[in-house]
């Protein structure tokens, strides 16, 4: 290493041998990457990166994604090092249940980590979404010597992150809107967890990027002024974002695994280890060892930071006083507010006429974006067909950060992995919008999001066989029933447009995990209102009743619901004791209290009869194993959607048809 001291030397042996001790101690996890990436870890984050460890989610502070998650105790000790609230005894417990030290970072769980990250390219895609809602924020708020968002987005990646298509995705739209906030650094160590890279991936990593219009730069991953140069080649470049290709040795410092496989994910052994720590001029014992130059040295740096954290909130507090409107737009934003009483206007743009939902939903938008500054969105070059795009804002291109609409382009991985990118960065509320048989390709995102805890709303258009002529390639048919097995994800399927009122006002207020809206391409007629409005948002309500307690309880959502009233409207005319539910959200209604719920669907009505364009699977939960579900067991047909709804049952006199001979 050239112009290394030997306290730069001592403090990155400090951040290799926390690494290696604690994945010893787990007996598990990947020590390979932390003892290759820590020269770059330590020049990053003492020399360039802006971070309060008193307060982490500080908005200007620069983002570090370690999108390369198997590395996590990299991770873990610079963020012990640096003074966050992660004690030497939670690195002790890394991996261990409880622990602030899981085996891949999770947000929400350890104070410092940007986002959760793991499956491989993810965290690179989150990246980009934190560098454009970055942008937008400076588009927004910054002025001439009032410049509140001035940081960068920095990440760790691996060649697996590089090699998950999601990143080729994710790089594209960088280069192509030039988000030159971005400082990445790729871990090129040319080894994977079967060998070396050459087994699968030998393109010219440095040619693609520069191909999708970025920055890139080659240098020693162990070199601290070729790691500097680097990094303040990346910051000057405005208009690209940067790609550092490092080259670096897995495993470094080990006699016999470094440069191979073996020290990617296992332990070093209890043997290797000692000799590593000899060979790199390290004492064997204590482990966890943390010198006191080395803890003086990243107090130094906290303490060098803090100035310019003061600045900021200065500069802040004279928006406030100067600028009142605007930094109440500010606060709402950070904040995700939603003003009070605003249902009552997406109840009434939901309209009450016979409409497709997903036009429901392009006027609810409307109203939404009238209100709620932080709402940003737009599809994967299907707006037209989502009806996603606010028509009062401009689009984000390239350089031009103000508007509302995005076009990820044809790119739902990636789609789903930067709105969890800018809801993960703050004062963003995200939508990304395609057809529901498209989810498909964003599920990791969308689970992520859920363990995540994030605020994304997925909004999913054409969502049954209804699709009618485009045929069983773009009709879902398991799509519904696999998002609702994802725990913590709010599916919503609304029968009209108070529903779709109801489900949009359910997304806006949920804090604490994702949303997806599964709308209509074909237009419902509009359902009977509960006495309470609030009931939409309840996850299921009463659109039928009979005298008395009901021996028959019909319950459709989404386009069946009106099925479901209808039947149940002709068997009452037959004399029978029947109820309608419509029932537009699992979710929502298991949230309910046991009240609310036996009231709508009481225990003692077991005959029970659930409606749905979709795979049947998952509603014997609410009709029991005796009941009886009227939905999809094969793909669909290439057919207009009148033609499909009688071909496999879902009309009124068909659904009648089914209910009396299962009761008979």
């Amino acid at each position: 290493m050239s112009s290394t001291s030997e306290l730069d030397g001592l403090a990155v042996n400090t951040i290799r041998m926390l690494a290696a001790d604690a994945v010893q101690q787990a007996n598990s996890g990947h020590p390979g990457m932390p003892m290759a990436m820590a020269d770059i870890a330590y020049v990053l984050w003492t020399k360039y990166l802006r971070f309060n460890p008193k307060d982490p989610r500080w908005p200007n502070r620069d983002r570090f994604v370690l999108s390369a998650g198997h590395g996590s105790m990299l991770l873990y000790a610079m963020l012990h090092l640096s003074g966050h609230d992660l004690s030497v005894d939670e690195l002790k417990q890394f991996r261990q249940l409880g622990s602030h030290t899981p085996g891949h970072p999770e947000f929400g769980v350890t104070p410092g980590v940007e986002c959760t990250t793991g499956p491989l390219g993810q965290g690179f895609a989150n990246g980009v979404g934190m560098a454009l809602a970055s942008k937008i924020m400076a588009a927004k708020f910054n002025a001439p010597g009032r410049e509140l968002i001035t940081h960068y987005i920095y990440a760790i990646c691996s060649d697996g992150d590089l090699m998950e298509g999601i990143s080729s995705e994710a790089a594209s739209l960088a280069g192509h809107l030039g988000l030159g906030n971005i400082v990445y650094l790729y871990d090129d160590n040319q080894i994977t967890i079967e060998g070396g890279t050459e087994l699968a991936f030998s393109e010219d990593v440095s040619g693609r990027f520069e191909a999708c219009g970025w920055h890139t730069l080659s240098i020693d991953a162990h070199d601290h002024d070729q790691i500097a140069q680097a990094i303040e080649a990346g910051q000057a470049e405005s208009d690209r974002p940067t790609l550092i290709i490092a080259r670096s040795h897995i495993g470094y410092g080990s006699p016999a695994k470094q440069d191979t496989s073996s020290a990617h994910g296992e332990p070093l052994g209890a043997e290797e280890l000692d000799a590593t720590k000899r060979n790199l001029g390290w004492p064997t014992e204590p482990r966890f060892l943390v010198p006191d130059d080395v803890r003086g040295l990243f107090a130094h740096r906290v303490k060098e930071l803090k100035p310019g954290y003061i600045a900021w909130q200065e500069l802040l507090d004279q928006m406030r006083l100067s600028e009142a409107d605007l930094a109440g737009e500010w606060e709402a934003m950070w904040n995700s507010s939603v003003p009070e009483g605003i249902y009552d206007a997406l109840l009434e743009a939901g309209g009450d006429e016979e409409e497709a939902t997903r036009n429901c939903g392009g006027a609810v938008l409307q109203a939404i974006a009238a209100q709620v500054p932080s709402v940003y969105g737009g599809s994967a070059d299907l707006a037209p067909s989502t009806k996603t795009l606010v028509k009062t804002a401009a689009s984000i291109a390239p350089g031009q950060f103000a508007g509302r609409n995005l076009h990820f382009g044809v790119r739902e991985h990636a789609m789903g992995a930067i709105c969890n990118g800018m809801a993960l960065y703050g004062s963003i509320i995200p939508y990304g919008s395609t057809f529901l048989v498209f989810s498909d390709y964003m599920r990791a995102p969308i689970r992520l999001a859920a363990i995540s805890n994030l605020q994304s709303i997925f909004v999913f258009t054409h969502d049954s066989i209804f699709v009618g002529e485009d045929g069983p390639t773009h009709e879902p048919i398991e799509q519904v029933a696999s998002l609702r097995a994802i725990p913590n994800l709010a599916v919503v399927r609304p029968a009209d447009g108070a529903e779709t009122a109801a489900a949009w006002m359910m997304a806006l207020e949920r804090r604490d995990g994702p949303t997806a809206m599964c709308l209509t391409r074909q237009k419902l007629p509009p359902l009977p209102r509960p006495a309470d409005m609030a009931d939409l948002q309840r996850g299921a309500y009463v659109t039928l009743d009979c005298d008395g307690d009901p021996e028959l309880i019909l319950i459709g959502t989404g386009s069946e619901a009106h099925l479901a009233l209808e039947a149940a409207r002709a068997l009452l005319a037959e004399g029978q004791k029947v109820r309608a539910v419509s029932m537009p959200s699992w979710e929502a209604f298991e949230q309910q209290d046991a009240e609310y719920q036996a009231a709508v669907l009481p225990a003692s009505c077991s005959k029970r009869v659930a409606i749905e364009a979709a795979a049947t699977f998952g509603w014997e939960r609410y009709v029991g194993s005796d009941g009886l579900v009227i939905g999809m067991t094969t793909f669909g047909e290439s057919a207009p959607y009148k033609v499909l709804a009688d071909h496999f049952g879902f009309t009124t006199p068909k659904v009648l048809d089914a209910i009396k001979q299962w009761l008979s």
